[in-house]
């Protein structure tokens, strides 16, 4: 009897598995997967993937990783499918795009793809994703309410935050600014609070991966009863660190609250938390006012181009004409040129000029790894940390922790 076949070793496990069109369009991934895998990964087409979840086999699978690109797009119901099938078995899905639209994207992001990673891959981004996924997961969001102390007795610093123009990053820089102040020191960090207002297009919930609550349209529609208990409830935690109320699950109308609802919401947030951020919409409402004058701080997020200069202008004009506190507005400029732009440092000041205003404050463009944030549900000091527009806000919300220690000393 031949003796080398007893020498002869079992093949590797399969532990993973592409799913694409044809895996030969993506000479990364086949590279980084048998840098990070060896040989124990296999490749599967989409309707292959259906069939191969349902085999024995298929209990060894830790991850899929499913590429796709742009001809991709008219098969995302298949797509969606395979990825809500391998969610079903526990197996996680990174998801890996090229010339893909963000509509796409966020949906299969929805539907339980795990993590994504652009395509051409970043060096050692896969590896980074395969290292995220054999973590244990932390619990992001507390099981009930957030209990409150009956009563409250603080004077939180209100921060409001309004694009003029649509896209401009607003609700990226108050998700930002409101996880900064919440982490800004490790011992005695504030208490902060995230509003969003925007109840109708609010997406603090998608860039922080937090479940709308019920609660939030209950305690809206009758906020006469609304106390501490109320109110709590209708919070949602994010890492035991950051309150958020999030928008409504349904959307509604801009007018289903009245000023004086958000006055008691303002109240009560401001009595139980050290710094109230608040999401505004991009449309100025009835409740507009309110929020202004109860605001310590009301940033206005624009860019470096004509809608904005326009925006600014007309809303400049309606308060003025109201004899609202215009002067309460810090004009922040979001993807702002870079420090040895010159050019674009003389626009800025060509803006300012013509508008009449000064602009206080300059964030830098952060580029694709602020939209990656978002669609992970991740505060951009988690996903980037070094980041440049991450560093921005995080020195915005150290001068602003500053100021407020700084205040009651001085009084």
């Amino acid at each position: 009897m031949n003796s080398t076949a007893s020498l002869q070793t079992d093949p590797a496990p399969i532990v993973a598995c592409t799913i694409s069109r044809d895996v030969q369009e993506f000479d990364l991934l086949i590279e980084d997967m048998e840098a990070a895998l060896g040989e124990s990964w296999g490749d599967l087409g989409f309707s292959e993937a259906l069939t191969f979840f349902n085999q024995p086999d298929a209990t060894m699978l830790e991850f899929v990783a499913m590429a796709i690109d742009g001809e991709d797009e008219e098969n995302l119901a298949l797509m969606g499918e395979v990825i809500a099938a391998a969610a079903a078995r526990d197996i996680k899905v990174i998801l890996i795009a090229e010339d893909v639209t963000p509509a796409a994207l966020h949906q299969l992001l929805r539907q339980g793809a795990n993590e994504f990673v652009p395509y051409p891959l970043p060096e050692g981004e896969l590896m980074a994703a395969i290292k995220r996924l054999r973590q244990p997961a932390p619990a992001k969001v507390a099981a009930e309410g957030t209990k409150l102390a009956d009563g409250g007795d603080g004077d939180g610093v209100i921060l409001a935050v309004q694009g003029l123009a649509g896209g401009v990053g607003a609700s990226t820089f108050a998700v930002n600014l409101a996880w900064e102040l919440a982490t800004v020191t490790k011992e005695s960090a504030p208490r902060v609070c995230l509003l969003d207002l925007d109840l109708q297009r609010g997406a603090t919930a998608t860039y922080l991966d937090l479940p709308r609550r019920e609660a939030v349209f209950e305690m809206l529609n009758d906020t006469e009863a609304m106390d501490e208990e109320v109110f709590g409830q209708a919070l949602v935690a994010y890492e035991e660190t950051l309150q958020v109320l999030t928008a409504p699950s349904d959307l509604v109308p801009l007018d289903i609250v009245t000023p004086q609802d958000i006055e008691r919401v303002l109240d009560m947030a401001a009595r139980h938390f050290d710094f109230v951020v608040v999401d505004m919409p991009g449309a100025v409402v009835q409740w507009t006012e309110t929020v202004l004058s109860a605001a310590h701080v009301y940033f206005a997020l624009v860019e470096l181009e004509m809608r904005s200069a326009q925006n600014t202008l007309r809303l400049k004009r309606a308060l003025q004409a109201e004899e609202l506190p215009f002067e309460k507005l810090r004009f922040a400029l979001n993807r702002a040129p870079r420090f040895t732009d010159l050019n674009g440092k003389s626009r800025i000041k060509r803006m300012a000029e013509s508008l009449d205003i000064s602009i206080d404050l300059q964030l830098a463009d952060g580029g694709r790894q602020v939209t990656q944030s978002g669609d992970h549900g991740t505060p951009l000091a988690v996903s980037a940390p070094k980041n440049h527009l991450r560093r921005d806000i995080a020195k915005l919300a150290q001068s602003l922790y500053d100021l407020g220690r700084a205040a009651p000393e001085a009084a």
